[in-house]
């Protein structure tokens, strides 16, 4: 039998599906639901906290709690690299026009918030066994921020680097200015004569740490999805690594795998 935390839940999250309580409402306060619902303020405490772990509502500090506005999804597919790879060699224009962020969201350009910061750093013994590069050799390392205007955070915490060697013939690619840039990584690649040759993905997930969590605004008890890109060339070098961080509540990933005919 239902606890009576939990059909005060119930009764409050079918108000919120039905679109009887809708984005950013304001509900009663505690004491007042208590009145409501003829139980106890821990009752409606518990009621309150299990809507809260699951997304649906958010307390906002000396204001109340409010039903939570959903976030915008993403759908990350592994075809996208292939899309990327052909967009990187299409005219500026046309890179102009659209981006792997709104391929992934269905937004436009307009509708998001972008920001890039680089800085040089030195391969530690992790990264640079996984480009098989001597331990302390110049790195690029650029992080990334790209957000729903309507909407306060990220999709994802994007790190991204890059070997300095490989693409300091083109100063362009050492200013974060140029951001964004028309056609992503794969175009500025491109650049400096790389073209990519596969995409590795591993993917696992855990807890967030609590600065995760902040940034990504994640509800209690959501996890995220840890994503390590790593990007071969022709020749075989890795010549880009991806540590991507992405919110367990608002994303999906989808694999599609072409299997040979017998």
């Amino acid at each position: 039998m239902a606890k009576a935390y939990e059909r005060i839940a119930d009764e409050i999250r079918a108000s919120i599906r039905t679109g009887a309580l809708g984005p950013g409402d304001r509900l009663p306060s505690e004491a007042k639901l208590a009145e409501r619902y003829r139980r106890s303020v821990p009752t409606i405490r518990d009621a309150l906290r299990t809507l809260r772990d699951e997304g649906l509502l958010e307390k906002q500090h000396g204001r109340g709690t409010f039903v939570r506005s959903p976030r915008t999804k993403v759908l990350r597919t592994n075809e996208r690299h292939q899309w990327e790879k052909r967009r990187a060699a299409e005219p500026e224009q046309v890179r102009l026009a659209t981006g792997a962020t709104e391929h992934d969201t269905g937004l436009v350009l307009d509708d998001l918030v972008f920001h890039a910061s680089y800085r040089g750093i030195t391969a530690s013994a992790a990264l640079a066994e996984a480009f098989g590069l001597a331990e302390g050799s110049a790195l690029l390392e650029r992080a990334y921020r790209t957000r729903y205007s309507a909407e306060n955070a990220p999709f994802g915490l994007v790190t991204s680097y890059l070997v300095r060697g490989l693409v300091e013939g083109n100063p362009d690619l050492l200013d974060e200015t140029k951001e964004p840039w028309p056609g992503g990584t794969q175009n500025q690649l491109r650049t400096v004569g790389i073209e990519l040759d596969r995409v590795v993905e591993h993917v696992s997930a855990r807890p967030p740490t609590p600065e995760e969590a902040g940034e990504l605004e994640l509800p209690p008890g959501t996890s995220v999805l840890v994503l390590r890109k790593i990007s071969y060339d022709v020749r075989g070098r890795v010549v880009e690594l991806s540590d991507v961080i992405l919110p367990g509540d608002r994303t999906e990933l989808a694999f599609t795998t072409p299997l040979e005919r017998w």
